[in-house]
C-alpha cells in the first residue's frame, strides 16, 4: 500500500488536471509509480479556486467511478489543500473542510508561496489546541522557508506535521529547492512525501525516484517512518516523530 496524500487530480476544479482524459492518464502513471491510494487535494480558498467540501465529495466519487470502468486499481479519498486563513477555525465549524481522515483530525496546510503570513503562529497553534493536526505543505518551496528553515521548528514543536514535494526532493523544481528540500529532511522539519502531481509533464509524480533518492541518502528506516507517517494520516492514527533540529548554516572561506 504505497498512499499519495497531495495530488491534484481531479479534472477542471484547479490549475491540475484539466480534463478526464489527463485525470486518467495521471491515474495510470500513478499506478505505474507503485501508488494504490491517491488524497484528491484540489486547493481550496487560496484567492483563486474554491472547492467546497460537499462538490470535492461528488468529483471524487464520479473521479473513482470512470477509474473503475477503465480498470484502473487506483483507490480515491476526499481532501483539500486548504490555504491557511485566520478564520479556519470558524470554517472547519461551518463543515466547508476537508480532512485528510475520517476522524477530522488531520488538514493540508498551504501557505502563501512568498511568506508565512504574521497570523500563522497563532492560527495553526488553535488549530493544535482544539485537537487538529495541520500538516504544512511544500515548505521547501516557500520563499521565506528557504530563506530560513528553522522558522519551521515552531510550528513542529507546537504539534504541525509538513510534508515535502517529491520534485522538489529530486530536482524539478531546481538546485536550491532540492537543497532546502533535503535541509528539512535531515533536520526533521518534514516528516513524509506526497506528489503534489498537477499532470504528467511538467508537475508529475516523481515518487518512486524520490523514495529512491531518502532510502539512499538517509536509510530504509526513514523511508518506511515517512510511509507509515502518510498510512497514519490517512486511516486518523497517532503519528511519531522525531524532535526537530537547528539547521546550522556552513560557510566556506577562501584565502
Amino acid at each position: 500500500m504505497l498512499v499519495d496524500i497531495h495530488c491534484h487530480i481531479l479534472p477542471g476544479v484547479d490549475d491540475g488536471a484539466q480534463t478526464l482524459e489527463a485525470s486518467l492518464e495521471m491515474a495510470r502513471v500513478a499506478v505505474s509509480e507503485g501508488i494504490t491510494h491517491i488524497l484528491c487535494t484540489p486547493h481550496h480558498n487560496n484567492g483563486v479556486y474554491l472547492n467546497p467540501k460537499k462538490e470535492v465529495i461528488v468529483k471524487v466519487a464520479d473521479l473513482q467511478d470512470e477509474l473503475d470502468k477503465a480498470e484502473i486499481p487506483l483507490t480515491l479519498f476526499e481532501g483539500q489543500e486548504v490555504r491557511l486563513s485566520p478564520d479556519l477555525l470558524r470554517r472547519i465549524s461551518q463543515n466547508e473542510i476537508l480532512f485528510t481522515d475520517l476522524e477530522d483530525t488531520y488538514i493540508l496546510i498551504e501557505f502563501p508561496s512568498m511568506e508565512v503570513p504574521m497570523y500563522a503562529h497563532r492560527a495553526l497553534f488553535e488549530l493544535c489546541t482544539n485537537g487538529y493536526t495541520p500538516i504544512i505543505v511544500h515548505p521547501e518551496r516557500n520563499a521565506q522557508l528557504m530563506k530560513n528553515p528553522n522558522l519551521m521548528i515552531p510550528f513542529i514543536e507546537m504539534g504541525c506535521l509538513a510534508q515535502v514535494t517529491c520534485g522538489s526532493y529530486i530536482g524539478q523544481f531546481g538546485k536550491e529547492i532540492q537543497k532546502v528540500a533535503k535541509i528539512m529532511i535531515e533536520h526533521n522539519l518534514v516528516h513524509m512525501l506526497a506528489s503534489d502531481a498537477h499532470n504528467t509533464k511538467g508537475r508529475n509524480f516523481h515518487t518512486q525516484a524520490a523514495y529512491d533518492k531518502l532510502e539512499k541518502e538517509f536509510g530504509i528506516e526513514k523511508c518506511e517512518s515517512y510511509q507509515q507517517t502518510v498510512k497514519d494520516v490517512v486511516n486518523g492514527d497517532k503519528t511519531i516523530k522525531p524532535p526537530p533540529s537547528e539547521y546550522k548554516k556552513k560557510f566556506s572561506f577562501f584565502g
